[in-house]
């Protein structure tokens, strides 16, 4: 990881674009017409009650869900349907709702597998890890230690994830897609159950990733608060279905959104 200056980092063209993505399991509509863009260097909220279809809209990003219709272009190539390993090789990194870290393995070594794309030697030279293949495990267990020294967590590299409090293990699951060194980052309610404190911690490392590196992040968020501070622009699904898309401020005040999300003026928490 190594940061640009901060004149090089513009919010620019679209990085990634939707358009008109429906998905459907059996008879539910998932995602229905859903269309935004990304723009390059921006932090992109997208929102909406439980069920309105965030989630499935980053599983069709990253090619974990395939849509029955629509389109995504991503780095100015146009899709319909991209495999997971693809997404990720193409620069596409992602955290989910829900842990998904090797438990009994150290910090360090969670955030080494997020390197493994990287790797070009083959299985039986990192088998014996001798000649080459040492050299690029160095090489690559250097910029492992960049990571963990921006996320502050270097007293914790030796210690096995499972043992973590909740909210560093968070910040973990991010140094791991970090060390993919992606063009965008998808990150899938990384607040979740964090205390005050924590929820600070990862908003500041959000936003300097964002700022230093220059990297762009679609942003899955239920504390507004975290949302209105955090995002350039904020997509918002009900249902499946688009409802607004807007700057922060604008989206607040969207009576749509406040309807079906943010509940009437007097009752909204940001």
């Amino acid at each position: 990881m190594r940061a640009p200056s901060s004149a090089e980092v513009k919010v620019g063209e679209p990085l990634l674009s939707v358009e008109a993505v429906s998905l459907t399991f059996g008879g539910v509509r998932a995602l229905t017409g859903v269309s935004f863009d990304i723009h390059k260097g921006e932090i992109r909220a997208i929102i909406g009650p439980n069920g309105a279809g965030k989630t499935s809209m980053l599983n069709v990003i990253n090619g974990f869900y395939r849509p029955q219709a629509g389109r995504i272009t991503f780095k100015g190539e146009e899709r319909r349907t991209m495999r997971p390993f693809a997404a990720a090789r193409g620069g596409i990194a992602r955290t989910f709702q829900n842990l998904a870290l090797f438990r009994g393995m150290t910090t360090l070594d969670n955030i080494m597998a997020g390197r493994a794309l990287k790797m070009h030697r083959n299985f039986f030279w990192q088998l014996i890890r001798y000649g080459p293949a040492l050299q690029e495990e160095v090489e690559h267990r250097h910029r492992v230690e960049e990571i963990i020294d921006f996320l502050e967590i270097a007293a914790l590299r030796r210690i096995p994830v499972g043992r973590l409090p909740y909210g560093l293990q968070k910040r973990v699951e991010l140094g791991r897609a970090l060390a993919m060194e992606p063009d965008l980052l998808l990150l899938d309610e990384p607040m979740a159950g964090m205390n005050l404190e924590e929820k600070e911690d990862m908003s500041r490392f959000i936003l300097d990733v964002n700022q230093q590196y220059g990297t762009t992040i679609a942003l899955i968020e239920h504390d507004m608060g975290v949302v209105m501070d955090l995002s350039d622009r904020v997509v918002v699904l009900e249902y499946g279905r688009k409802i607004a898309d807007a700057t922060p401020e604008e989206v607040k005040r969207d009576k749509n959104v406040i309807r079906a999300y943010l509940g009437e003026p007097h009752g909204v928490s940001v």
